[in-house]
């Protein structure tokens, strides 16, 4: 069980890894040019979800 729980949380750490180098590729490219409507939905939810994910996460650090 605790090989399983150290594969769940390495895809998380490589999950954020990724969507943290895509929102920097994409303030990126908001400042060479214009975004595309998918490129700001994008955007907008990366963004969003970091603040999701580190609220959940500190709330969960705090209640153990």
């Amino acid at each position: 069980m605790i090989a399983l729980e150290n594969i769940y949380d390495l895809s998380v750490l490589l999950l954020v890894i990724c969507s943290l180098v895509y929102f920097m590729h994409l303030r990126k490219m908001k400042r060479e040019r214009g975004l595309t409507s998918l490129e700001f939905t994008m955007y907008i939810l990366t963004y969003l979800s970091y603040f999701l994910w580190a609220g959940s996460s500190l709330l969960i650090l705090l209640s153990k």
